[in-house]
């Protein structure tokens, strides 16, 4: 079994076609259907089920298309490895990012890495919640942040960010009669969210705001980023609801922020990790995430009652 093998079997068991699959290797089919062929015959089971309907994978396929996955990150894994010690870096962190993490406060805690341990490489991974779960179980990430702290067995979550809740609205809006916006006033207009997928955590705990009011809810749109968001608040689509903290980044003179009227919701960022004790450069790291709290006195303390359920 060789990894040209294990290439070619990845791109058809992802396109389920082998036109598809050899254009995107940029081989002919005919070779790519005798790598199948091979590998079948080397590992002893028929990998895909092709009739008149189309090509699938067989139970054995599906077995073997997760283990080849991880069978890649090892080998991208081991050459990042290899190029971070040829650069001159001692050791790296993998940090996944889910929900939409708070700017000004991760900018911080990596411009202290960077100007502390210059020689620890820090790699980025923008995924989803569920990614980053199944990559931190995979040991692909030593640490994540998240805006949840749903995260099943095997995972810690550790509430370490909050920012206010920030309400979005058009320069001309009527709700800006309010300096403060009952949340049954802001319940009367369409809203736009972030999308349940892509900002599972961050969803959930605005979802959970707006249950407190019996009231039907009408959602313009759900968006995947930010800057969608304020383009459709911008455009008079929908009031966004985001955080304090993105909105300080936001500059549009056609939106204006308000909040709500009452007790200021507040939302919360977790540091997720493995329960197995961290390195050392891990401990410094969640230090460093911890202490930047004492740093952003504008947000309420660690202690205040959350939007989401523990």
């Amino acid at each position: 079994m060789e990894l040209r093998h294990l290439r070619g079997f990845m791109a058809v068991a992802e396109e389920l076609h082998f036109a598809r699959a050899a254009e995107r290797l940029h081989i002919e089919q005919s070779p790519l259907s005798r790598t199948i062929k091979e590998l079948e015959s080397d590992i002893g089971a028929q990998l895909f089920d092709r009739n008149s309907r189309g090509t699938r994978l067989t139970k054995p396929g599906e077995v073997l298309a997760e283990a080849v996955q991880r069978i890649f990150q090892a080998v991208e894994q081991a050459r990042s490895d290899v190029q971070a010690a040829a650069a001159g870096y001692h050791c790296s962190l993998r940090i996944a990012l889910s929900d939409g993490v708070m700017p000004q406060r991760l900018a911080a805690v990596l411009a202290q890495c960077r100007e502390q341990e210059p020689e620890v490489e820090i790699r980025l991974f923008e995924v989803s919640l569920s990614q980053q779960l199944k990559g931190l179980r995979e040991d692909l990430f030593d640490v994540g942040f998240a805006r949840s702290n749903i995260v099943g067995d095997g995972i810690m979550a550790q509430a370490v960010w909050r920012t206010p809740l920030s309400i979005a609205v058009h320069a001309r809006h009527p709700l800006l009669a309010h300096k403060q916006i009952p949340l049954a006033e802001l319940l009367n207009y369409p809203l736009v969210l972030f999308h349940p997928h892509t900002h599972a955590g961050l969803h959930k705990q605005i979802e959970s705001l707006l249950q407190q009011i019996p009231s039907p809810t009408t959602i313009a749109e759900h968006v995947s980023s930010h800057e969608v968001m304020m383009t459709l608040v911008a455009a008079g689509y929908g009031i966004g609801l985001t955080t304090e903290a993105q909105m300080m980044l936001c500059q549009n003179v056609e939106i204006v922020t308000r909040p709500l009227a009452g007790d200021q919701p507040l939302l919360t960022s977790y540091l997720l990790r493995p329960p197995k004790e961290p390195g050392e450069t891990l401990k410094r790291f969640i230090a460093r995430v911890t202490d930047m709290d004492q740093s952003f006195q504008t947000d309420e303390s660690i202690d205040t009652p959350r939007l989401s359920k523990s």
